[in-house]
């Protein structure tokens, strides 16, 4: 078998899975909140092939021992080492509903060793109790009353309860609080991570959870943001550059079918031509 094959193949499947990535962040290009994948491509470490046979030692008796002979090293190709989303904040649209709210946060915190910036949330809870978190804040009451996000999700205040309210005749202020009837009803539950790749992970329909509890951000001194009122956030993948790496991408995959495919001619040749028996 030629070494080559392994270094195309895994070329080309590391290839498919970010066509793959790629495809779905434009597909989700107009969801709001949504937050694009971005993969990290590392190379398998190089292994080092040793061809072992036996050696007669010149001793009259005819004995063998094992021997080893260096062939070479091998390169095992590439593959897709972890897949994580880009917390950037994305372009706020005005829709005018007082039900759609986004998240704007200013400058956030800086991890010194990770070097990665915090991110902030919407604290939502599901039919069983599970606490997720979205940036989508394209919110709707249900029958009961209840602030819901488009997937059914409870949106939860800043104690983790959730909020109901009598009508969508509501004011949300900058700092989350919920003003109905002149009577505050609730605060908007923000949750801050300082390590969103780390702590997070993605479950599709633009939520995440969390393997510990976010802490609230109301509570970080050193996290700024506002909450506007019909408002939403947009998605964060850059069409433009999404579409210029799938064709880089696509480029990438061709090139190495075109040397599995030499590969398959050179084997074709072996075995048909320069190994048959005349």
């Amino acid at each position: 078998m030629l070494k080559g094959f392994y270094t195309a193949a895994s070329g080309m499947l590391t290839q498919q899975r970010r066509t793959e990535m790629l495809t779905n962040n434009m597909a989700n290009a107009n969801t709001p909140g949504y937050k694009a994948d971005q993969s990290s491509v590392r190379s398998f470490p190089e292994m080092l092939l040793n061809r072992m046979e036996d050696e007669t030692i010149p001793n009259g008796n005819g004995k063998k021992m094992p021997s080893f002979a260096q062939v070479g090293s091998l390169h095992t190709g590439v593959y897709i080492q972890e897949t994580n989303p880009l917390f950037k904040q994305g372009d706020i649209k005005q829709t005018d509903l007082k039900t759609d709210l986004a998240l704007v946060h200013g400058e956030m915190p800086i991890d010194e060793e990770t070097g990665v910036a915090g991110a902030l949330f919407f604290t939502v809870q599901n039919g069983n109790g599970d606490v997720r978190y979205t940036r989508n804040g394209n919110f709707t009451l249900d029958s009961q009353g209840y602030l819901t996000t488009s997937g059914g999700y409870y949106v939860l205040d800043g104690n983790n309860e959730r909020i109901q309210l009598d009508n969508d005749q509501f004011t949300v202020s900058d700092n989350g609080v919920i003003l109905q009837d002149a009577a505050q009803v609730a605060q908007i539950g923000i949750a801050y991570s300082n390590d969103p790749a780390g702590q997070l992970v993605k479950e599709g329909d633009g939520l995440f959870s969390a393997n510990a509890e976010l802490t609230n951000a109301y509570d970080e001194d050193d996290v700024f943001f506002t909450i506007k009122q019909g408002y939403i956030e947009n998605s964060n993948v850059d069409a433009a550059q999404t579409m210029t790496e799938m064709l880089s991408v696509y480029r990438s995959f061709e090139a190495n079918q075109k040397v599995l495919q030499a590969y398959d001619q050179s084997l074709n040749k072996t075995v048909n031509e320069v190994g048959k028996i005349g």
